[in-house]
């Protein structure tokens, strides 16, 4: 588990440009998660100076980036709030908002049926692709869904039978509870049948052990796979993986990145203020900065 305080962890410089109204506490709403909170109201330079307190977030580590963004903008027009991060992993980011450890949970996957069950609600604000990457020295270039369900399962074992060179397949995945592998298996259809010679525990960890192994494929958020030195992003069914095409949908493994609440726990004024934020449309800008596409623009 890793936390940090994200006053520090994010450079101001990259969105001191983007001058945003920050978004008030919906005094009118009693539930905290729900899509049709008030995030409309633009929040005045009285609220935010009267604005203090801490906000914990916790759960999914592909959203680091753009919580981190979207944290260190909110902090700096409110002076008076911190806003912590957990980076957990989504399965985590969950319970911890279904037992009240955090303020706001964060998850690169949907909420299941029990965990909705259990007063849970989720709410999207960004779309992320799935990555799929291998090193940067490997010939192979593009694989169909199909095809990558076939190596994830142990089907295909030899990158010739993939259109590679002749050398046994290091298939990497993510730990039980990850986001990024729960929205992998259930778009492959390789749920409980994934054959993984390493199964690690964050998006930085899986494209490293790609970047270092000359057989390796992996899967990771696209918005932290991008631009890395020593892997190549492959295209999907002749598909490039970018903020276009998992905008229109053509990109086909995609997830949501979601923002966990329980519906009959009312936010603090801070908390809610920075989730009537993130779910506006001045947030939008912050969000595509960070690699992914904003659900509300």
């Amino acid at each position: 588990m890793r936390k940090v305080s994200l006053t520090k962890a994010m450079a101001v410089a990259g969105i001191a440009g983007c001058t945003m109204m920050m978004m008030a506490g919906c005094g009118s709403t009693s539930s905290s998660g729900s899509s049709d909170n008030k995030s409309g109201s633009t929040q005045t330079e009285e609220t935010a100076k009267n604005l203090s307190g801490s906000v914990s977030t916790n759960g999914s580590t592909s959203m680091e980036k753009v919580i981190g963004n979207l944290s260190e903008q909110f902090m700096q027009d409110n002076s008076g709030v911190k806003i912590t991060y957990d980076a957990t992993g989504s399965g985590t980011g969950v319970e911890s908002a279904s037992n009240g450890t955090c303020d706001i949970g964060l998850a690169s996957r949907d909420l299941k049926d029990d965990e909705k069950n259990k007063g849970l609600t989720q709410t999207t604000i960004a779309l992320d692709g799935i990555a799929i990457i291998v090193n940067k020295d490997n010939p192979v270039k593009d694989l169909s869904v199909d095809k990558i369900a076939d190596i994830y399962t142990g089907k295909i074992k030899n990158w010739k039978d993939a259109g590679g060179k002749d050398a046994e397949i290091s298939a990497i995945g993510r730990e039980a509870g990850s986001g990024t592998r729960d929205g992998f298996e259930t778009i492959t259809d390789t749920k409980d049948k994934c054959v993984l010679s390493q199964e690690l525990t964050s998006t930085g960890a899986v494209i490293e052990a790609v970047k270092n192994s000359p057989n390796a494929i992996g899967y990771a958020s696209f918005s932290d796979a991008e631009g890395k030195d020593g892997i190549t992003i492959l295209t999907v069914g002749g598909v490039k993986c970018s903020e276009d095409t998992i905008s229109d949908g053509t990109y086909k493994i995609q997830r949501n990145f979601n923002l966990i609440t329980k519906k009959d726990k009312k936010l603090s004024a801070q908390a809610q203020a920075f989730f009537d934020y993130m779910t506006s449309k001045d947030a939008a800008a912050i969000i595509e900065k960070a690699g992914v596409v904003p659900k509300n623009k």
